[in-house]
């Protein structure tokens, strides 16, 4: 049986200034995260999976998880869960503000104010398909959070290093 040939994922680069569709599109290319996220949403949609899930546990204003989200309808997933948590008040009412602004039906967001290791704790009884980790962290933090993250994502995005599977 031949491999079935899969053309590479490319994103636009949208100019800073420049209105998009999609909220945070131009966050999301500048992000060493996205590669990995877009490719990870490609493998589930060719794994005919139908709904998918993402936690970002240091999600700002939310940019990366809303273009995430959009992506993941463009994609042609039918039901899409997005969560954000972030430690600033202030970044997570912007990241509402933007989440307002779509109007899919098919995608629910949340956005709380929380620290992610808490955040990861609750996600460990239901798994998120994929959890955005912050390519920033300190790695000190991301040894505490290894266990965690081995239980509270199926895929876990990590940026600039490999993304691994954690559930096996």
């Amino acid at each position: 049986m031949q491999a079935k040939h899969i053309p590479p994922i490319t994103l636009p680069t949208p100019q800073r200034g420049h209105r998009t569709s999609t909220p945070g599109a131009w966050t999301a290319a500048h992000d060493t995260r996205w590669p990995q996220l877009a490719a990870r949403l490609l493998s589930l949609k060719h794994a005919c999976r139908r709904s998918v899930r993402i936690v970002d546990v240091d999600c700002g204003a939310g940019g990366l998880l809303l273009h995430a989200v959009a992506h993941a309808r463009a994609l042609g997933f039918l039901a899409i869960e997005g969560r954000g948590i972030d430690a600033s008040p202030a970044l997570i009412g912007r990241a509402r503000a933007a989440a307002a602004r779509l109007s899919d039906p098919a995608i629910g967001m949340t956005f709380e104010v929380g620290e992610m290791l808490a955040a990861l704790r609750e996600e460990q009884p239901f798994p998120a398909d994929i959890v955005l980790w912050p390519s920033s962290a300190p790695a000190a933090l991301y040894e505490t959070a290894h266990c965690l993250l081995l239980e509270a994502a199926d895929f876990v995005v990590r940026g600039h290093e490999p993304s691994w599977r954690a559930a096996a």
